[in-house]
Formats: C-alpha cells, sequence, structure tokens
C-alpha cells in the first residue's frame, strides 16, 4: 500500500521541527542587552532540557511541566553567566520565551497544505499551554494538541506515542511521527508509527550546523515541511 494512503495521522515534533528554538531565543535575550552571547545562552538553556526530563522519567523529581523545568533550568544559567539585574518579573517573561517561538520559514505553509489530507497533532514535550499560546502566535494550524503534558510521561515513553493511535483510536501503523531528531523517530518507528525526517540543519544556530544526513530506518526524509507535503502528495 502506499504510504500516504496508510497514514492517517501526522503527529509532530514542535521544538526544532516546527519552529527555530535557537534563533528565537537568542532574539529574546538579545532584547534584554544581558551582555551575553545570546546564542551560547540559548544553547545552555537548551542543554538542561534532557537532564532535566530524566529527572522526572526516573523518578528523582515528580511529575513537573516543562514551563517549571525550564524555569529551574533557567535560574541556573543567569547563575552561569552571571547575570543578576533581571527582576523576578522579568525571569518569567522570558521563561515564557519558549511560548513565542518563531516558525521556521516553511512551517505555516507546509502544515496548512498537509492539513488538508491529514489530522494534524502536537507530539510535544511541551505542556499543553505553551503548545496552545506558540500556536496562536505562530499561526500553526494544528487539528489536535498532544503533549507529554496529557499521558504524563516524557518522550520516549511509549505511553507518549502510542498514546497518540490511543487518543484517535487507530493503529500506531497509520500514525506517522515526523521529527528533526534521529532518536525520536528511533522512539516512534520501535512501537509500530511509521516516521518522517525533517532537515533542520541551523536548528542549534548557523554557527553549529548539524547532520542531517539520511537513515534508511525512516519511512520518509524530506528538505522541509512542504516537501514532506509534496512527498504525501498534499
Amino acid at each position: 500500500m502506499n504510504i500516504q494512503n496508510s497514514v492517517e495521522i501526522l503527529a509532530f515534533d514542535v521544538f526544532g521541527t516546527v519552529v527555530d528554538w535557537h534563533g528565537s531565543i537568542a532574539r529574546e535575550v538579545e532584547a534584554l542587552n544581558l551582555g551575553v552571547d545570546d546564542g551560547e545562552f540559548a544553547l545552555a538553556w537548551r542543554a538542561g532540557y534532557k537532564p532535566a526530563m530524566q529527572r522526572v522519567m526516573s523518578g528523582e523529581q515528580g511529575w513537573t511541566l516543562l514551563d517549571d523545568l525550564h524555569r529551574g533550568i533557567l535560574d541556573d544559567v543567569l547563575v552561569q553567566f552571571g547575570v543578576t539585574s533581571l527582576s523576578e518579573e522579568q525571569k518569567r517573561h522570558l521563561n515564557k520565551a519558549w511560548h513565542r517561538l518563531d516558525p521556521w520559514p516553511d512551517a505555516v505553509e507546509g502544515l496548512t497544505r498537509l492539513k488538508q489530507r491529514f489530522i494534524l497533532c502536537t507530539l510535544s514535550n511541551g505542556n499543553l499551554g505553551l503548545l496552545a499560546n506558540m500556536a496562536k502566535r505562530a499561526g500553526l494550524p494544528w487539528d489536535c494538541i498532544l503533549s507529554a503534558e496529557v499521558f504524563r510521561q516524557y518522550k520516549p515513553h511509549p505511553d507518549t506515542y502510542l498514546g497518540v493511535a490511543k487518543v484517535f483510536d487507530v493503529d500506531p501503523s497509520t500514525v506517522m511521527m515526523v521529527a528533526a531528531h534521529q532518536n525520536d523517530l528511533d522512539s516512534a518507528g520501535s512501537f509500530d508509527l511509521k516516521t518522517a525526517y525533517i532537515e533542520r540543519p541551523q536548528e542549534f544556530g548557523a554557527a553549529n550546523p548539524k547532520d542531517v544526513s539520511p537513515s534508511p530506518t525512516n519511512d520518509l526524509h524530506a528538505r522541509s515541511l512542504a516537501d514532506l507535503a509534496d512527498q504525501l502528495g498534499c
């Protein structure tokens, strides 16, 4: 069967795949005139992401929303960069920068085309409020917002990937995970989801290009979401 006829749901990773977290966070940091390298600050903030989630996944820390994990990481990064000038209100506003991430240039057009044929949902570690605020600001046309918060498990826990199929009452093989991260796709594929890799070579900034070579384990490999729409006949 043609893959575009066997897939019903497209489930999207969001940070890095649909939106440019590095450029957006660097922009917000630059606007605060903190006297730091805004790109390096963004990288340091993101670097705390996996260790913070791991503390939750291991049971060391109880269930915690990503907004709250981001705030804990931010407090550490401010110390790391020697920033002492921000008020509590400014820190809260900066922490919500993750709600204000800009889409990649192809994202809205690509999603809009894909939406004509498929149900589009997020499958992100971001919390529901974050993802809803981001979608509203950026014009991301999701049919449904699903998040680790819904399943109270962070990816790559099986409850997240299999939870999409459960929500829509479909077989996991009719769900395609769309991501710019091979580890996310490897996990999804291990639970019988289809997989589509999206090239985002500048996810970590222009100075830190990442390898976007195709993996034979993926069902599709696309240069952009518009390219994915082409491949899926949208």
